[in-house]
């Protein structure tokens, strides 16, 4: 099985290797990825799949995880996708990665199971002790296809779950992050349905996480994701947080994006910078 996180390697040498040469953007990356290696001293390349974002994101939440989140141990979590299908009918349409061996089964069992599967596998790795442990199990739980591939069906319905929140929030006088605003301002993400129809059933098939689903994505998990935009630096933007103002009590995940499109993770946090 290949790996959809590869081994570490210095982020340097990564760099050097990926920028030669003297153009703008070269030096710009190269730049980039000097002020990254203050604080981080190796990089983990993550596959290129249209799920990168979600991947990457996951990857470095449960490499850090300590305790199960406490919306993943609520009652509720399971039966989401009943709760929700019997609400909204055009859930139904929701476009499930097809399963390497067996048929499909209803959608909100086929969801279920998703969902349970990322309580499961976050329970398991959160309750390990010792560090290289923790990674040796997320790297067998990014080897194995099926599994990892259902846990991006979870992510994906999460974000779901939470548009809707915040769409519903929204139209009863509550008050919503301005990237709700921006999300539901889209020509082709008007209100939930649009958004699953036209973004979330894509992703992983013709497309990735735009930037404002970025943000809906850190508030599903309740994370923040802190990113080091390597072609903005030098602007007030290289270093971006999903959401800009997060809670105080989010874990952070860092990533970093050469163009907001693909997602590394950086990995071992300088001595000097953990001080």
């Amino acid at each position: 099985h290949k790996l959809s996180v590869a081994p570490e390697m210095d982020i340097m040498d990564y760099c050097r290797r990926e920028w030669r040469g003297n153009t703008p953007v070269a030096i710009r990356m190269r730049k980039g990825y000097e002020a990254v290696a203050q604080k981080f001293a190796s990089i983990r390349t993550v596959r290129g799949d249209n799920y990168c974002a979600l991947r990457a994101t996951l990857f470095q939440a449960l490499s850090q995880a300590t305790q199960l989140p406490s919306w993943l141990q609520s009652e509720k979590f399971t039966v989401l996708s009943e709760n929700l299908l019997s609400k909204y009918d055009w859930i139904k349409q929701w476009q499930l990665k097809p399963k390497l061996d067996r048929k499909m089964g209803e959608i909100s069992d086929e969801i279920k199971d998703c969902l349970i599967l990322l309580r499961k596998k976050w329970k398991s790795i959160s309750e390990i002790k010792s560090p290289i442990e923790k990674q040796e199990a997320c790297d067998k739980l990014f080897k194995n296809e099926e599994e990892e591939y259902s846990l991006y069906e979870a992510l994906k319905f999460l974000m779901l779950n939470t548009a809707i929140d915040l769409y519903d929030a929204d139209k009863s006088g509550g008050t919503v992050p301005v990237f709700s605003w921006l999300l539901f301002a889209r020509d082709t993400s008007s209100d939930p349905c649009q958004l699953m129809l036209n973004h979330l059933n894509q992703i992983g098939h013709s497309g990735g996480l735009e930037q404002v689903e970025m943000f809906l994505l850190a508030y599903a998990l309740q994370y923040t994701i802190q990113v080091y935009r390597l072609y903005k630096y030098s602007t007030d933007e290289f270093i971006t947080f999903y959401p800009n103002d997060p809670e105080q009590d989010w874990p952070v995940v860092t990533l970093i994006t050469e163009d907001d499109r693909h997602y590394n993770v950086p990995v071992r946090i300088c001595e000097e910078s953990a001080v």
